[in-house]
């Protein structure tokens, strides 16, 4: 199961606080106590593993390592290390304050690191509160605690196109053909239950679960999945041709984008008629035509006819061009 909405807490490292502590060696006289060490910080980096987030399901309590105290003999305690987590790319880092989302980081790359809560200072030992005043200082300080944060972490996959369809409209069957995913497929609806990617040369191509009327409102899962179409750049839309009102098809899911943000209505758009080998040419044509009146690119293709996946390949190529 993919997980991509979770909250969490985190707590950076805190300080390791400072020793009071004097000369041991013979002729050497004054303070020699040293400072704690550094806390250890969080940092989220970006993965292509898609489930990473699923290592917080069941741990939600995150914290980093505190630093050693400072210890005799000028000795300063080891800083904790830092907490590296790895996180899908996509993830979205919010910080959660009452009831608002404040945006902290986002994660767009692989690879890229962004400090997420920094570990508190080590505090300072008696050495270094020396003077020729004070030769004998007793003082020290506490090492300081690390940074605290509620955080919901949600993922907007990052892709360059992205089929869209009501549910059993063949968006996986296509991603199948057209790269190397192995994704299931099923002639029921809701077969997909969670998005699938897959590259065609280095364009990311992701499969967007079934959406439904009202999926905007909150209906089914279609917030969750909505969410991650606003990250790709065009979309594939696809509709199956045994559809008996195959244009309400098309303007439910126009309508349900339109719903959740007008941005997404915005994008370049491929209309896609499926399995154009379950009917007769002629009954294709007409429904092509209708299609068109909606959008003007539209195309009949099966995974079952090569000579139509060229087309789709043809499209890919120009888009890959760009």
């Amino acid at each position: 199961m993919l997980i991509d909405d979770v909250k969490i807490t985190v707590t950076a490292g805190g300080g390791g606080k400072g020793a009071v502590a004097f000369n041991h060696n013979l002729k050497a006289l004054g303070p020699a106590g040293g400072s704690g060490g550094n806390g250890g910080s969080i940092y989220f980096e970006g993965a292509s593993n898609l489930n990473a987030l699923g290592q917080f399901r069941y741990e939600k309590d995150i914290k980093a390592t505190d630093g050693e105290d400072g210890k005799g003999q000028f000795r300063d305690g080891p800083d904790g290390p830092d907490l590296i987590l790895k996180v899908p790319v996509g993830t979205v880092i919010q910080k959660i304050g009452g009831n608002t989302f404040a945006v902290l980081q986002e994660i767009l790359k692989v690879g890229e690191r962004k400090l997420i809560a920094r570990g508190g200072h080590g505090g300072k030992g008696n050495f270094l509160f020396r003077s020729p005043k004070l030769t004998t200082p007793l003082r020290f300080q506490e090492g300081l605690p690390g940074e605290h944060f509620n955080l919901h972490l949600e993922l907007k996959l990052i892709a360059d196109i992205g089929l869209i369809g009501l549910p059993n409209a063949g968006k996986t069957s296509l991603l199948n053909e057209l790269t190397n995913s192995q994704s299931r497929v099923a002639n029921y609806a809701f077969t997909t239950l969670e998005p699938n990617l897959g590259t065609y040369y280095e364009l990311i191509l992701a499969d967007i679960p079934g959406l439904i009327e009202g999926a905007s409102a909150g209906k089914g899962l279609g917030t969750k999945f909505l969410r991650h179409i606003e990250r790709t750049k065009i979309l594939f839309h696809l509709i199956s041709a045994e559809s008996l009102n195959f244009k309400k098809d098309y303007k439910t899911i126009h309508n349900e984008l339109k719903s959740f943000s007008k941005e997404l209505v915005k994008k370049p758009e491929y209309v896609f008629l499926t399995k154009n080998d379950m009917l007769p040419v002629k009954e294709i044509k007409k429904k092509i035509a209708e299609l068109k009146k909606l959008n003007k690119n539209v195309v009949a293709i099966s995974v079952y006819d090569w000579d139509s996946l060229v087309k789709v390949k043809k499209i890919l190529n120009k888009i890959k061009s760009k």
